[in-house]
C-alpha cells in the first residue's frame, strides 16, 4: 500500500509519479468498464447504442456524486491528517458515510420518478425511452452501493493510496466482460435482458468492489469499525462534508446537464449522430486519464500540504502537474486525430455513426491539450478549500456558454454538426487561459505572497 508516502516532505515529481500513475491506471480501466458497455451496447443494435449515449448524463447524476464525495473528502480527511489530527480524519470518515447515505437516497428517489421526463426532454422517441429507462431503473436502484465505494475510495486516497481501486477497476472489467453478455443474452437459468444486463451487471461489480475495499481500509490507521455509535451524526464535520463536497457534486452535476442539453442539440441530426457522439466520448475520456490522475495526485499532495501550510510544494506540484499534463495531451491529441475513424469502427459499422463519431474526435483532438488547465486547477481548488469556484467554472464552460454558443450556431449561423464543436474549441481555450489567471491571483492572496515575487511557471 501507499499510506506511508510521506506527502509534505517527498519530492514533489516522486509524488506525482506514485500516486498519479495508480490513479490514472485506475481511471484507464474505469473507461474501459464503461467502454464494453458501449461496445456490447453496439452489439445489441445502433438504438441501443443511442439510448445508451442518451441515459448517460442521468448516470451521470450517481457519477458527479461520487466524485464529489472522493474529492471533497479526501482533501478534508488529508487535511486533518496533514495538521496531524488523526482524531478529526477519522470522525470525518465515518461521516463520509452518513454523507454518503443521504444522498444516495435522494438521488434513487429523484432518477425513478423523473427519468422519464428527462429523456422526453431530450427529445427521444418513445421507444428509445423504453430502452434508455431499462437501464437507468437499475443503474439508480444501484446508487448506494456506488456511494459507499466511492466513500471507502475517498478514505484510501486521503492516505495516497491510488493502486487498491485501481486493482479493484482491473477485475472490474474483466468480470463486465464476462458478465455484460451472460446478462444481455442469457445463459443456463439467467433470462436475457437486454441493455438492462448492463446496468445490473456494473451494480453486481460495485457491490463486491464495495466489500473489498472495506477489507482494504481496515488495514489502515483509519480503519471503519461497523459499530452504530461510530456513525453517529457529528454535525460540524457533516456540515463541513456538505460545503466541500456539494459544490464539486453540484460542478459535475452541471456537466451532466450540459451533456443533456448538447445531446439535445445533436438530437437534432438523428440517432446515428448521437450514437456516433455518444461512443467518441466515451472513448475520448481513455486519453484524459493522465489529467484524471493528475487532478488525484494535486489533491491529496496539495491537501496534506495545506494542512501543513507547505505552501511553496502546493505552488511547485500545480505548476509542474499544468505542464506534464499539457505535454501528454498534446501527444494525445496527434494519436486520436490519425485514428479517430478507426476507433468509432470498433462500436459499429453503421457509416453514417462512423461520420459523425469521427468528425467529433478530430475537433476535440485540438481541445485536448487544454483541459489539464481545468482538471488541475479544480483539484487546486479542491485542496485550498474553494470548491465554488469550480461550481462557477463549469456553470459557465458546461451549461451557459455552450448553450448560447451552440443555439447561435444552429439558430443563428445555420451551422452543421462540426461547427458547434469548433465553436465548443475556441470556447474551452478562451477559458482555459482565464482559469490560470483565476488559480494564479487565488494563491497569492491565500499564500500572502508578493505579486513581483510569485510565479506559477
Amino acid at each position: 500500500m501507499q499510506n506511508n508516502l510521506n506527502l509534505t516532505s517527498a519530492p514533489i515529481l516522486k509524488l506525482l509519479k506514485q500516486i498519479a500513475i495508480p490513479s490514472m491506471t485506475g481511471s484507464m480501466f474505469q473507461t474501459l468498464f464503461n467502454l464494453v458497455d458501449t461496445f456490447y451496447a453496439g452489439k445489441i443494435s445502433s438504438d441501443a447504442l443511442a439510448a445508451l449515449a442518451k441515459a448517460f448524463p442521468l448516470y451521470f447524476i450517481i457519477i458527479s456524486a461520487g466524485i464529489g464525495i472522493v474529492a471533497g473528502c479526501n482533501s478534508l480527511i488529508a487535511n486533518s491528517l496533514g495538521a496531524n489530527n488523526k482524531v478529526a480524519a477519522s470522525i470525518y470518515s465515518y461521516n463520509t458515510f452518513v454523507y454518503a447515505f443521504f444522498l444516495a437516497i435522494f438521488i434513487t428517489l429523484i432518477g425513478t420518478f423523473f427519468s422519464y421526463d428527462l429523456l422526453k426532454l431530450m427529445g427521444s422517441t418513445n421507444d428509445s425511452i423504453v430502452l434508455s429507462k431499462k437501464y437507468t431503473d437499475i443503474i439508480f436502484l444501484g446508487t448506494i452501493v456506488f456511494l459507499i465505494l466511492t466513500s471507502f475510495n475517498a478514505i484510501l486516497y486521503a492516505q495516497g493510496d491510488t493502486k487498491t481501486y485501481r486493482n479493484v477497476l482491473i477485475i472490474g472489467v474483466i468480470l463486465n466482460i464476462i458478465l455484460n453478455p451472460i446478462f444481455i443474452f442469457g445463459l443456463f437459468f439467467i433470462p436475457e435482458f437486454g441493455i438492462a444486463g448492463l446496468a445490473i451487471s456494473t451494480v453486481l461489480i460495485q457491490f463486491g468492489a464495495s466489500i473489498y475495499l472495506y477489507y482494504k481500509v481496515s488495514k489502515t490507521e483509519l480503519k471503519i469499525i461497523p459499530k452504530i455509535s461510530n456513525f453517529f451524526i457529528r454535525k460540524n464535520f457533516l456540515l463541513n462534508i456538505f460545503n466541500q463536497s456539494m459544490p464539486i457534486t453540484m460542478a459535475l452535476f452541471l456537466v451532466a446537464t450540459g451533456s443533456y442539453i448538447l445531446l439535445s442539440f445533436i438530437n437534432i441530426f438523428g440517432d446515428q449522430a448521437v450514437a456516433g457522439y455518444g461512443a467518441a466520448v466515451r472513448f475520448e475520456h481513455l486519453f484524459s486519464l493522465p489529467v484524471i490522475g493528475l487532478n488525484t495526485a494535486v489533491i491529496s499532495i496539495a491537501g496534506q500540504n495545506f494542512g501543513a501550510r507547505r505552501y511553496d510544494r502546493i505552488k511547485e506540484v500545480y505548476s509542474k502537474s499544468i505542464i506534464i499534463g499539457i505535454a501528454i495531451m498534446c501527444f494525445s491529441g496527434v494519436i486520436i486525430y490519425v485514428l479517430s475513424e478507426p476507433i468509432i469502427r470498433i462500436f459499429s459499422n453503421d457509416l453514417e455513426v462512423i461520420k459523425y463519431g469521427s468528425s467529433y474526435l478530430k475537433i476535440a483532438a485540438f481541445i485536448f491539450p487544454i483541459y489539464p488547465v481545468f482538471f488541475i486547477s479544480h483539484a487546486l481548488f479542491t485542496a485550498l478549500k474553494k470548491t465554488f469556484i469550480i461550481f462557477y467554472s463549469n456553470l459557465f464552460r458546461m451549461v451557459f456558454l455552450p448553450f448560447i454558443i451552440v443555439w447561435l450556431i444552429l439558430n443563428v449561423m445555420g451551422g452543421h454538426f462540426q461547427d458547434i464543436f469548433y465553436g465548443l474549441l475556441t470556447m474551452n481555450w478562451i477559458l482555459g487561459i482565464i482559469m490560470l489567471l483565476i488559480a494564479r491571483t487565488l494563491m497569492i492572496k491565500t499564500f500572502k505572497e508578493q505579486k513581483k515575487v510569485f510565479f506559477i511557471f
